[in-house]
């Protein structure tokens, strides 16, 4: 007889986002990579700066690694909302340049391999000495322009995997949206993510823009399928999941419901069951709307 013993749970980080951990059942597994990929203007870094924010307010720490929006960028997204970045470690582009100048890199390595040496190493050098616990990279398309090859891109990204997992650190990965018409999907991030988060905005022909989302990928845990409908308004995003009718059943004692007239009564046997529909067929001037009233009313 073999005994199976049960592994601990994970614990999660919440995301801070109304809605989403609902989705999410219950937060994002601690000390893991994930990928947030959306349209432009779909809300990633709105999410990002909520998941760090919500960080803060559990004491713990964040650090945003910024590739593409400068931190002038990031501290008008955040006034927008009303939050405030003083407490959140930030390494902005500017930061990045000064290894990257012509006089320092004279070396008879590719160019490519050399700037993304230094950008990985001054980003592990960072971590290291702030040791977050919730870290957001933007985005992976500067870092994969310049890494060039895939060889190198995927070495660079399980590197700074293994080091954030030696860190305890959860990570979100921003990135634009890949399954467009003539663009290939990125396979190396999608298979070294423990999730994956899709957010996505439409223009209908008609009203304002909608924007959905969806997990396509959760290892470990049996997250809300399909898409969801979010928001965002002053204070971040606000996700909506969608309605499962099974999930709001609630229990009735099973009995005739009498309709107001005995004689119908008496002609179904006591009435109409509880918990069923039934149908009223009939020419104009037949009744249907009185027989309506009447069981309305009684």
């Amino acid at each position: 007889m073999t005994e199976t013993t049960s592994l601990p749970k994970r614990p999660r980080c919440l995301s801070g986002v109304p809605g989403l951990d609902d989705v999410l059942a219950g937060g994002l597994p601690a000390n893991y990579f994930y990928l947030i990929q959306g349209d432009p203007g779909a809300g990633k870094t709105t999410l990002a700066l909520q998941f760090l924010l919500e960080g803060l307010r559990n004491g713990e720490k964040g650090f945003y690694i910024t590739l593409s929006e400068t931190k002038a960028e990031l501290l008008q997204v955040a006034q927008s909302h009303g939050w405030s970045l003083d407490r959140v470690a930030l390494l902005e582009l500017s930061a990045i340049e000064n290894l990257l100048k012509p006089e320092a890199q004279t070396t008879v390595f590719h160019s490519s391999e050399v700037e993304l040496a230094k950008i990985t190493r001054l980003v592990l050098d960072e971590t290291r000495r702030i040791q977050p616990t919730r870290v957001v990279f933007d985005s992976l398309s500067e870092f994969r322009l310049i890494s060039e090859t895939p060889l190198r891109y995927r070495r660079q990204l399980l590197n700074l995997k293994q080091e954030f997992a030696r860190q305890g650190a959860t990570v979100l990965l921003l990135d634009d949206k890949m399954d467009k018409p003539g663009v290939v999907v990125d396979p190396h991030v999608l298979s070294i993510t423990h999730g994956v988060i899709e957010l996505e905005q439409m223009a209908p022909e008609y009203g304002t823009a909608r924007r959905r989302l969806q997990v396509t990928k959760l290892r470990g845990v049996k997250f809300r399928e399909g898409y969801h409908d979010y928001t965002i308004v002053t204070g971040g995003l606000k996700v909506f999941p969608r309605l499962i009718a099974a999930e709001h059943h609630l229990d009735f004692k099973r009995e005739p419901v009498v309709s107001g007239v005995s004689e119908l009564d008496q002609l179904l046997g006591g009435g109409l069951d509880r918990g069923t529909t039934t149908l009223l067929i009939g020419p104009a001037g037949s009744g249907k709307s009185s027989a309506r009233m009447i069981n309305a009313i009684w």
